[in-house]
């Protein structure tokens, strides 16, 4: 009886190790080698997910998706995109509505001192010589550290980009900044 137990434990041991044809055709996982800068990158991300972030913090990571989208007349998707739709797009992803058109944006919320701005907030331009429109481009400022203003808007030229307040053009096309949150 032993060794009926002991060769049927052998059988099933001997069984049970044959590898499949799927184990032994399955490519080993592979490794992704991580560079200096997605490492700080990862880093900074990680600190970033450690504090609470506020709904500014969303609404500006919501923007930066579409860094580099092309230029689209009336555009709100990352096949073309314009600066009233970039900012449109962003607070609407979190519930806030404004409306579509720069110039009616510029009617929202409350309009507070340049110095005063911080990220989240909306500056306000006019690009155009034409004078019925006084407001016509819009950013949304994505720092504000010492007066240094960075903001993400769409351009006919460039699509959605980075740019900051001190670049000549922007300072002398600049009209105001409202806090919308």
């Amino acid at each position: 009886m032993k060794k009926t137990i002991l060769i049927l434990l052998m059988i099933i041991g001997f069984t049970s190790c044959k590898s499949s044809k799927r184990a032994r055709n399955k490519k080993e996982a592979s490794t992704t080698v991580i560079s200096k800068k997605n490492r700080k990158e990862a880093v900074a991300y990680k600190a970033k997910d450690k504090k609470k972030l506020s709904k500014a913090d969303h609404i500006i990571d919501y923007a930066k998706q579409f860094e580099g989208v092309r230029y689209k007349w009336g555009g709100t998707t990352k096949s073309g995109m314009d600066c009233s739709g970039l900012v449109f797009k962003s607070f609407e992803s979190h519930d806030i509505i404004l409306p579509r058109i720069s110039r009616d944006m510029a009617k929202k919320g409350n309009k507070i001192p340049l110095r005063k701005a911080q990220e989240g907030d909306l500056l306000f331009f006019k690009t155009s010589k034409n004078r019925r429109h006084r407001i016509n481009h819009v950013g949304l400022i994505i720092k504000s550290k010492a007066g240094d203003i960075s903001f993400i808007h769409a351009t006919s030229t460039k699509g959605v980009i980075v740019s900051k307040l001190s670049e000549s053009y922007w300072k002398s096309t600049f009209v105001e900044v409202r806090k919308i949150l």
